[in-house]
């Protein structure tokens, strides 16, 4: 790596994010790393160096979150790389899910993310300079029957990210959404992922696709620590991605929902086009 940045990266004890940290200070960074449990995030990185903040944050709290990237500034003084990597998994139908069940992963899987942007962009802007990643889901962009609420949150992630990277353009900020497959990592696991509790016996197919991707557990085919090293990458590229998929799963699934919407698009033009006021 070309030179020595500061990295804030959340949901950094488990998975991707501890992946991450671990490739950083070992490349000599410096790493601000969140976490709901501190002594697990510590415990994970076997770190304690100058080089690395492991911070105890509620991302769903503004000023924890501001509190934390002021502390991250102070010790390093600057920010340069923010890695929205917090987040979890929720299975279900809509019908089979409580609205507190759906606002909570909303809370975090978006409203997080959008929470570290705001309080950390003041940074980069006046820095003129930053590169920020959201880690999204290939379930944001061809999403599987049972993940309705998950797929929503990761489809919003990538549409603020979308945006994001034109409004801050200027700054010279740069922004990339990240949309994994499937990794080995403890995703699939109770501490990484919500079912329903209140199953409904007609929706058989979301049994049988929640059956499916548990079975999945530890035979996943991504290579967390690859994909770090690709995330890592991409921070050193001159003109970095705004779009990167992770894992041939979520490149087949992507072309997939490009020709389904080729498609139906096409199917459907003669209506689309009949919705104007005639000349």
């Amino acid at each position: 790596m070309e030179s020595q940045k500061t990295w804030f990266i959340t949901g950094a004890s488990k998975g991707l994010g501890l992946s991450l940290v671990k490739q950083l200070l070992e490349a000599g960074q410096n790493v601000a790393a969140t976490s709901r449990n501190i002594d697990e995030l510590t415990k994970s990185v076997g770190s304690s160096g100058a080089s690395f903040l492991p911070i105890s944050v509620d991302l769903t709290n503004e000023e924890s979150v501001a509190e934390a990237l002021e502390k991250a500034n102070a010790q390093f003084g600057s920010i340069d790389v923010i890695i929205n990597n917090a987040g979890y998994g929720i299975g279900g139908s809509i019908e089979e899910l409580t609205d507190e069940e759906t606002r909570l992963s909303f809370d975090v899987n978006v409203f997080a993310t959008l929470n570290v942007i705001r309080k950390g962009l003041p940074y980069l802007r006046k820095q003129r300079s930053g590169h920020i990643i959201n880690i999204s889901s290939i379930a944001g962009i061809a999403p599987g029957t049972g993940w309705s609420v998950y797929a929503a949150a990761k489809y919003a992630v990538i549409g603020l990210s979308e945006v994001l990277a034109d409004d801050v353009k200027s700054f010279g900020i740069k922004v990339t959404v990240v949309a994994p497959g499937a990794f080995r990592t403890s995703f699939l696991t109770p501490e990484s992922l919500v079912m329903t509790s209140n199953p409904i016996q007609e929706y058989q197919a979301v049994r049988d696709s929640h059956t499916k991707y548990l079975k999945m557990d530890g035979n996943q085919a991504g290579d967390p620590e690859k994909a770090a090293a690709a995330m890592i990458q991409i921070v050193a590229e001159q003109n970095p991605p705004l779009y990167l998929l992770l894992g041939n799963d979520a490149y087949e699934r992507a072309f997939k929902k490009i020709e389904v919407l080729t498609n139906a698009y096409e199917k459907w033009e003669d209506l689309t086009k009949s919705t104007g006021f005639d000349a």
